[in-house]
């Protein structure tokens, strides 16, 4: 259920301190800290070379490691790398001494099977990974090696949620509920297409309402024309009343 262990070797240091571990950076190693199980942390140094191949497998952080310490071995988890910034050399690294009772939350990184079964993919439907990873609590002696989701039959607009992953008995989610970690989503060229449609429905509509539009319009036009005679016949009144200033 849980991945194969890998191993380390290290030598157990003395003093704490950025002056000390330059000094130990200065002889090709790299300084570091095993702490956890109720024990005192050990301060120690690994191999640089050694360090760098373990940090270019996927699995280092989710891996179990088997730690030997001047001839002793920990049982120990990678829990961090500190990197230089600028050229991303390791100059720190952190272990975690766990044992089969030791709980923790840590990533399992998720893969596909089956592109080529799934329907919305085979039409040109698009993978939306949603989480590489899924976060779980579980025991350190029983990190899953991943989780697979299967694309058998999934179409455009259909999803995989959590629980369709089957995860292993004591491995629970630090996410609560169904949540979704895969969908198929449409392409550019389909959500175009489908924009066309509607614009041209849209379109369609308008025409159609601009003929009642008018039709309203012209009674009001026709109002408008009915009241100019009036307006005329109201504006001659003014201008009979200087004839009957001339009798007088």
């Amino acid at each position: 259920m849980s991945q194969n262990r890998t191993s380390l070797a290290a030598n157990a240091r003395a003093k704490a301190g950025k002056g000390a571990a330059r000094a130990v950076r200065r002889t090709g190693n790299i300084p570091g800290v095993v702490y956890g199980d109720n024990k005192e942390p050990l301060l120690v140094s690994v191999s640089d070379k050694e360090l760098r191949l373990a940090l270019g497998k996927k699995s280092f952080f989710t891996q179990l490691c088997d730690l030997t310490i001047d001839g002793t071995k920990h049982l120990v988890l990678p829990r961090d790398v500190q990197l230089e910034p600028v050229y991303d050399r390791p100059e720190h690294v952190d272990f975690l001494r766990v044992s089969d009772k030791t709980i923790i939350t840590v990533g399992v990184p998720l893969r596909v099977i089956n592109e080529k079964a799934s329907p919305g993919l085979t039409k040109g439907g698009v993978l939306n990974l949603i989480r590489h990873e899924v976060e779980v609590y579980c025991k350190a002696t029983d990190i899953p090696v991943e989780f697979v989701a299967d694309l058998t039959g999934l179409d455009v607009g259909q999803t995989i949620h959590i629980d369709a992953l089957n995860l292993p008995e004591g491995v629970k989610p630090v996410l609560q509920g169904d949540f979704t970690v895969i969908t198929i989503v449409a392409p550019s060229a389909m959500k175009s297409s489908d924009d066309e449609v509607a614009a041209t429905a849209a379109t369609a509509a308008d025409g159609a309402a601009a003929p009642a539009a008018g039709a309203a319009a012209a009674p009001a036009a026709g109002a408008a024309k009915g009241a100019a005679p009036a307006a005329a016949a109201k504006g001659a009144a003014p201008a009979a009343a200087p004839a009957k200033g001339g009798k007088k």
